[in-house]
């Protein structure tokens, strides 16, 4: 018996986008560029897709933009950003984002920006009176993530926004965890700048978008990382992945038409386990609790097993979950997103994360707790 329970990681293609991807490959491989019936093929199925996308979030199409995925996105973000300044300004962002948009600000760090990274509490959550405090006069940009990828911790995204929109400060979410599993209104919360990307709900990898806000972005456009065609708007140069927009677009459509439904029975059946498991004394949660975390995410620390060992002793047992972020899962240094939450070094290494997904039932959830006591009763008693 094998169970996937690492969604958060990457989800399999959907067979629906499959199908769809292949079709295009076969019979829309033209170049979007191209002003023949070929090219236009290919611009139609582009444009399908960035009506699909943009209604996953009740956007402007206009403002969507297709990229490789959540990546560079960000870093279309952070970097598009700084390139309209000729001396280095000031961005703030949370302790808790993604490598993403870390790395970025800190290469801008050491080329003179300034950049503030606002505290979290223990369940890893921004408090909004700090990002107000942490504004200056030379703020250009402020990136809070949408939802922790380690811990599922859903941020308080309406209130850091308008706190950025009273100040006229652009505000950029990375929404890569939280796309597909809960609602996002661009049109009702006040954010400028949004990520996402396909493979987090059940598209191909190496596809994603960036939400650009047309109106208050229209007088702060970001400078392109890449020149060349001009495709996208011109931000974002190179012939389009044309099948791999559509299966997007696709995924997105069916994100959206199953959101309600899928995330109450994710809740369900991550609740489910939560109960199951917390009759073990040492295996302790992380991160918010109830409708201020992900529907589909689980995360423990345990006080004695490291937790890579976990992974291992799951995967032997044919379950897949992960420790800390899967970006960083091939070192053995611990979680760096808990240890800014206050956990400790040994409590840091030994996290783990459950995320749950389509294919997971009833029947897992059992399985699964029955699995994780054998283990840890197998591993306590040595």
């Amino acid at each position: 018996m094998q169970i996937y329970l690492d969604h958060g990681a990457t989800s399999p293609t959907r067979p629906e986008v499959i199908d769809l991807m292949t079709d295009v490959m076969r019979s829309q491989w033209g170049n979007p560029s191209s002003l023949h019936w070929w090219g236009e093929r290919s611009t139609m199925a582009i444009e399908r897709s960035r009506l699909q996308v943009a209604s996953l979030i009740n956007a402007d199409p206009e403002g969507i933009i297709f990229t490789s995925g959540g990546t560079e996105s960000d870093n279309m973000v952070l970097m598009g950003i700084a390139r309209q300044h000729q001396t280095p300004q000031h961005m703030v962002i949370s302790s808790v984002e993604h490598s993403a948009v870390r790395l970025p600000a800190q290469y801008l760090e050491q080329h003179g920006w300034e950049i503030t990274r606002l505290p979290v509490d223990r369940q890893g959550r921004v408090e909004p009176k700090d990002l107000a405090r942490s504004l200056r006069p030379n703020t250009v940009l402020v990136s809070i993530i949408a939802a922790q990828n380690e811990v599922g911790t859903i941020q308080p995204i309406e209130k850091l926004g308008q706190i950025c929109r009273n100040a006229n400060v652009l505000f950029h979410t990375d929404a890569v965890q939280a796309i597909g599993k809960m609602s996002i209104d661009v049109q009702t919360l006040p954010i400028d700048l949004l990520s996402l990307s396909a493979h987090k709900f059940y598209g191909t990898q190496g596809i994603g978008a960036l939400y650009i806000n047309p109106e208050t972005t229209k007088k702060r456009s970001l400078i392109p990382l890449i020149q060349g065609g001009g495709q996208e708007s011109g931000y974002r140069s190179g012939t389009q992945a044309v099948a791999a927009i559509s299966g997007l677009g696709l995924a997105a459509e069916l994100a959206e038409q199953e959101l309600f439904l899928e995330s109450a029975r994710l809740a369900k059946l991550r609740d489910r386990l939560y109960t199951l498991l917390a009759d073990i004394p040492d295996l302790i949660p992380t991160g918010a609790i109830g409708t201020d975390r992900l529907p589909h995410h689980l995360s423990f620390y345990h006080q004695h097993i490291d937790g890579r060992h976990l992974v291992r002793e799951m995967n032997f047992a044919g379950i897949a979950i992960s420790s800390g972020s899967a970006c960083s899962s091939g070192t053995i240094e611990p979680s760096s997103i808990l240890l800014v939450m206050g956990y400790s070094q040994t409590e840091a290494r030994n996290s783990i994360r459950l995320t749950l997904g389509k294919s997971n039932t009833d029947a897992d959830i059992e399985w699964i707790s029955l699995v994780i006591h054998q283990i840890l009763n197998r591993q306590e008693g040595l």
